[in-house]
């Protein structure tokens, strides 16, 4: 696949053999052609730099490989530590690196492991395996696997998120592995909705009390709120926005999805991800609404919306830690811009040659998302990897000789050519000059 290799190939050794001849050396042989001595030991030199480095590229290609069977092979040893240790290191290279016939090859493995570690594995495996089940769907999104393993994981993917008996900080990381998983490897509307309700009843534990004051929620709980609602905004943004606005209308009878009077209240959270993350779904809500309807600032009551904005966007509350409030501050500017002023939020994201153009709150939602799971290969796969390519519209990947380095070799040539060709040039220049000078 292409993408941004940065390999090295053995040039230095060849380097010394590919010498550029001096005008002494041509006088001493008047048969050598100058421009046939020099483009010969080139083409020749830079033919084994490229050879050297495809080998060194199919080596190293293979060490990978093995490392990665040796780690798949290790999900299923006795050790918890051993598995968990197996666990973190496939994370890291399914990250890092785009191979998708390989993990085509052994998803029945992977899943099987995934579910086990899932069911059986202490609070660091289950994290590891949950966010695995997302790599997983990560590298298979070319394929139609990916649907099926999602299928595979989503009734225990759902349970332990719905468990109030696990951990915390592993109930958050299904959250997200569930909302991720089906944005990933389909977007069935039924799940969808599922899927939604399922994560709004776990924040729903951060809404005011029925006498107007904040919930009382551990920092443990609020991450999960956090987590549980920043999935959900997730999944809004592959739905419909006539689905959207139906189901906000149809929330003032019913508690199938929280009404945009209970998404306000989640602005008063005493827990800066909360707010931040309630701030985030209602931009994203009143983006689609604007698809939609003219007159959703009039249904959605946007000005009651704008005042709150407005407070949060100049808080200067000193019982808040000081990053919290300049986070805090810089997050609601944009969103009070855009809900107040319809000002668009935009974002350049530049990789190898490419540019990634992001345009308002959707996609903005969806790129984070991916940089959560992703981290520093986010890049790689953008480059790479044909599911992200065509959630974010990048079209067929770029060959990778349209942006490849010229190797050590070329450079010293091109600059040794261009030095003999200054120096034959100022030499004519000082002969000139001496001539005139004698004169």
């Amino acid at each position: 696949m292409p993408g941004k290799r940065g390999r090295k190939g053995k040039s230095g050794q060849h380097g010394k053999r590919a010498e550029v001849m001096s005008d002494d050396d041509l006088s001493t042989n008047d048969a050598a052609s100058v421009t046939s001595g020099q483009s010969d030991n080139k083409s020749l030199a830079i033919d084994d730099v490229n050879d050297n480095n495809e080998i060194d590229e199919i080596s190293q290609q293979e060490v990978f490989e093995e490392k990665l069977k040796e780690a798949i092979d290790g999900l299923s040893q006795k050790s918890a530590k051993g598995r968990t240790f197996c666990f973190n290191g496939i994370e890291k290279m399914f990250s890092l690196k785009y191979v998708p016939d390989f993990v085509e090859d052994r998803k029945m493995t992977i899943t099987d492991c995934v579910e086990r570690g899932l069911k059986k594995g202490k609070n660091d495996e289950k994290c590891v395996a949950a966010r695995l089940s997302t790599l997983l769907c990560v590298q298979l999104g070319a394929f139609e696997s990916a649907e099926i393993v999602c299928k595979d994981l989503k009734s225990i993917l759902m349970l332990i998120a719905n468990d109030n008996t696990v951990s915390t900080q592993v109930r958050a990381e299904c959250c997200w592995a569930l909302s991720m998983n089906h944005f990933l490897s389909g977007n069935d509307a039924a799940d969808t909705v599922v899927n939604v309700q399922l994560l709004s009843n776990i924040f729903a534990g951060s809404y005011l009390k029925g006498n107007g004051a904040a919930a009382a929620v551990s920092v443990e709980l609020g991450t999960l709120h956090a987590a549980a609602l920043s999935a959900w905004t997730l999944l809004l943004t592959i739905m419909t926005p006539s689905d959207i606005y139906n189901l906000l209308a149809s929330s003032r009878i019913n508690n199938f999805m929280p009404s945009l009077d209970r998404l306000r209240q989640l602005l008063e959270s005493p827990h800066l991800d909360v707010r931040m993350s309630a701030g985030e779904a209602l931009a994203v809500i009143f983006e689609l609404g604007r698809e939609y309807s003219e007159d959703y600032e009039h249904d959605w009551a946007a000005d009651e919306l704008v005042d709150v904005l407005k407070e949060l966007a100049t808080d200067s509350n000193k019982s808040r830690a000081k990053k919290d409030r300049k986070q805090q501050r810089a997050s609601f500017r944009d969103i009070l811009r855009y809900i107040e002023e319809d000002i668009v939020p935009e974002m350049q994201i530049r990789f190898g040659k490419e540019t990634l153009y992001l345009e308002g709150w959707c996609p903005r939602i969806q790129y984070n998302a991916c940089c959560r799971i992703l981290g520093s290969g986010i890049n790689i796969h953008l480059a790479e990897n044909l599911l992200l390519r065509d959630i974010f519209h990048l079209g067929n990947t770029v060959p990778v000789t349209a942006f490849q380095k010229t190797s050590k070799l070329e450079r010293t040539l091109m600059n040794a050519a261009a030095f003999k060709a200054r120096t034959i040039l100022r030499n004519k220049t000082r002969d000139k000059r001496s001539v005139a000078m004698s004169q």
